[in-house]
């Protein structure tokens, strides 16, 4: 790492994070002016407005320009989506348990005096909250399921880089003008042309911005550089980018300026060792530094962390550690179905250590033509112990689209956005994590309504827990096509839009349909605490008679309290297996069940003509999700956490290695779950340790993708260095571990989820 990127780190961290309004209150001073007009205009005109007033800053040595907020890593508030939380939550953003924020007491003023006052009433989540029915509201409060994204704008998606790189904006802007010359009365063509150009405006004031401070400057080479600067972004205006400096300044130019339109999370990279290699090579070929290059792509990577997200109490406990879904995959398949690993894939591997933060959340992609020096630098990146980079299998991703429709050389150009959710680059609006449904607690209502049935047999609890989540489902799927509604009607993203192909062919928005592949994708939680608790429920009741099934539930309702009670407990955790080791009979419960969901799932289809597509992943949720249900047949107590990931084994219960974890999620139908998977893996340090190591991680990255796992990630960090941290957080600022489909800064978790991470089994290869 240079003294550069060293001094750029510590700058993100210097103060603590504010809560900045500027974004709030120059959206709403627009809003005020454009009453009566199409609602995708009043967006566009706030968005322009933004870009044309926001504050913006060049902060020392910078190599990259573009910043969200002067602060380095501040919220920012968007009261159009939901103003409710944000004013409940206004005098405990410093103090809360997750994700905390400076806020003023005067912008707490401005927030209740001014901002509250206009938004309430009016926002997005009014409409949405106003069409959910009675039933979808009766179902969320079970807490079976949550409907998702009814308080931000629509991230989770993946732009055009390619489109982007090679035309420029210039030549976008051209061809908005021929478009809306051709269809006068569309306001979509009229929104991405105002914000096309209103893009090139902003990167305008960059350029002056720099060239001020190039001028004021006296150091040689820093007034060299912010001349350079100056210059690219003069170019940009324009024309496409010529070289990787350049290339790099445009794309993170875009990505701010997308932040502004939606303030959403995982607006994400997609296969940036593809559409950058081209002028990488160019920037090789004009005889440039690899050296300085490399410092280049490693500033970008730290600019990734200058966002972060404010997210509501609630939505922290799910999204724990500000996870903004900077997410890019490297290698993986050409069209043509080949190896796709280059030089830049190595190169982002390299970057990515000398810098060692949260962001980019990078992951790689394995396929069996995957070289061995560049598994071998994956996972030496692994052993880094940030839990970065994650690992995808093309050998089922790619089949998992072609199961979903998506052509075969649009599935081999696969990414994901946000943790693990899958995605096709430029073409697809996902609507990924519009929901969460928690499988276990179906488990538990089913067993409740039973409770008193002496004659019941495991069959018809099976069948009844079926039954149970088609029901289930069909409710889920009628909340999230209201928001799928409300975010058409009230939140349209058109400048993202432009960037997703079809949309401009079709003169509409992706909330509107535009897009070529339109998914909704829908979480099943709770898999392996379902399988290990029907194991357990038959065994001890069904097979080996020990309790009837009163006596059990009995048991459960005491949350395992009398003598009798912990007995039981005892035997439930110690004598069944568990989910996680290889063991058909418990394995088989968790797959019939999760394909019972999932092919109820994609029976479905949302407004945008687009099929429902299920996915099994937590983020941080399996914390909170657990809180909502009694204790279970698997010994789990009352409101103890649900396993981590999505198809991780329960945390202490995988005994028999990491080999066995893989068999038993290799019997998941997993080509079923096209909207993303997460496993977790923890490995110690020592067993990494070396070449021998390597070569050891290696041959199970080998086994992963032979065994057909679509996905992996792994922690490297033994227990008594977590708990060190948890007992002197200062001590431990740095240490980055794998949350869920993310990574964070350890000490910025809370207690709980501390807790987890450092309970999860650590394995030996």
């Amino acid at each position: 790492m240079t003294n550069r990127i060293e001094r750029l780190k510590a700058a993100l961290f210097a103060q603590p994070r504010v809560i900045s309004l500027e974004r709030a209150l120059l959206y709403t001073a627009s809003h005020r002016q454009t009453e009566g007009e199409p609602v995708i205009l009043r967006r566009a005109k706030a968005t322009a407005y933004i870009l044309d007033h926001v504050a913006i800053t060049i902060r020392d040595e910078e190599l990259i320009a573009g910043n969200r907020t002067l602060a380095p890593r501040a919220g920012i508030m968007s009261p159009e989506m939901d103003p409710y939380w944000l004013l409940k939550e206004l005098d405990h953003f410093a103090s809360r348990p997750q994700d905390r924020f400076e806020m003023s007491e005067e912008n707490k003023r401005i927030y209740r005096e001014e901002l509250y006052p206009y938004w309430a009433g009016r926002s997005m989540k009014d409409f949405i909250q106003g069409q959910m029915t009675d039933e979808v509201k009766e179902a969320v409060a079970t807490q079976i399921f949550s409907i998702n994204q009814t308080d931000k704008g629509q991230g989770h998606i993946i732009i055009d880089y390619p489109r982007l790189l090679q035309l420029g904006l210039g030549a976008l802007t051209a061809e908005l003008k021929e478009r809306l010359h051709a269809e006068p009365d569309n306001p979509f063509f009229a929104a991405v042309l105002l914000l096309l150009q209103a893009s090139r405006r902003h990167i305008q004031r960059y350029a002056e911005l720099a060239q001020q401070q190039a001028d004021a400057c006296t150091d040689p080479r820093r007034a060299w550089e912010l001349s350079t600067l100056a210059a690219h972004s003069r170019h940009l205006m324009d024309l496409p980018p010529e070289d990787f400096w350049q290339a790099c300044q445009l794309f993170w130019y875009l990505n701010t300026i997308l932040q502004y339109e939606s303030n959403a999370s995982s607006l994400s990279l997609g296969r940036f060792d593809q559409y950058m290699l081209p002028f990488y090579q160019a920037s090789l070929a004009r005889g440039e530094d690899p050296a300085f290059l490399r410092e280049l792509l490693a500033s970008l990577w730290v600019k990734c962390n200058d966002v972060v997200l404010l997210r509501s109490s609630s939505s922290a406990r799910y999204f724990a550690g500000f996870p903004t879904g900077y997410t890019a995959l490297l290698g993986g398949l050409t069209e043509t179905g080949r190896s796709a690993v280059n030089p830049l894939s190595f190169l982002c591997l390299d970057a990515y250590q000398d810098v060692q933060l949260p962001q980019p959340n990078l992951g790689v992609r394995v396929n069996e033509f995957i070289d061995r020096a560049f598994l071998r630098k994956t996972a030496e990146t692994v052993r880094l112990g940030t839990g970065i980079p994650q690992i995808f299998n093309d050998e089922v991703v790619v089949p998992a689209f072609l199961n979903r429709g998506v052509s075969l050389e649009d599935a081999r150009d696969y990414a994901v956005v946000g943790c693990v959710e899958l995605s096709i680059p430029g073409r697809t609006y996902g609507l990924h994590d519009i929901a969460m449904f928690n499988l276990l607690k179906v488990m538990e209502i089913v067993l409740q309504e039973n409770a008193h049935n002496a004659d019941i047999g495991f069959a018809a609890l099976l069948e009844q827990i079926r039954a149970k989540i088609r029901h289930y489902v069909r409710l889920m799927v009628e909340g999230s096509n209201i928001c799928d509604i409300g975010h058409r009607d009230w939140a349209p993203v058109p400048l993202l839009s432009s960037f997703i192909l079809d949309c401009l062919d079709q003169g509409r928005d992706i909330t509107d349909g535009g897009a070529r592949y339109n998914f909704s994708g829908v979480q099943g939680i709770g898999i392996a605490n379902l399988g290990d608790s029907l194991h357990g429920l038959r065994g001890l009741v069904f097979e080996q008679h020990r309790l009837s099934f009163p006596e059990l539930m009995q048991v459960l309702k005491d949350n395992f309290a009398t003598p009798q009670g912990q007995a039981v407990r005892a035997r439930l955790i110690n004598r069944f297996e568990k989910y996680g080791n290889d063991v058909d009979a418990v394995d088989d419960i968790s797959a019939a069940l999760l394909r019972c969901y999932c092919k109820e799932v994609e029976q479905y289809r949302n407004p945008r003509g687009g099929q429902f597509t299920p996915g099994s992943y937590t983020v941080s949720a399996h914390v909170p999700l657990g809180a909502v249900v009694g204790a279970t047949p698997d010994g789990r107590l009352a409101g103890e956490q649900l396993a981590d990931g999505g198809l991780s084994p329960m945390v202490g219960q995988d005994s028999q290695g990491p080999t066995a974890v893989l068999k038993s999620v290799s019997k998941l139908d997993n080509y079923l779950l096209s909207n993303g998977t997460l496993l977790n893996v923890k490995f110690t340090p020592a067993t990494l340790a070396g070449d021998g190591g390597l070569n050891k991680l290696a041959d199970f990255l080998r086994a992963f993708t032979k065994l057909k796992l679509q996905h992996v990630q792994f922690n490297v960090v033994n227990a008594e260095t977590l708990q060190r941290a948890q007992e002197n957080p200062r001590e431990y600022a740095g240490l980055v571990v794998r949350v869920a489909g993310y990574s964070a800064f350890f000490v910025e978790l809370s207690k709980e989820i501390q807790d987890d991470i450092i309970r999860r089994t650590a394995h030996q290869l």
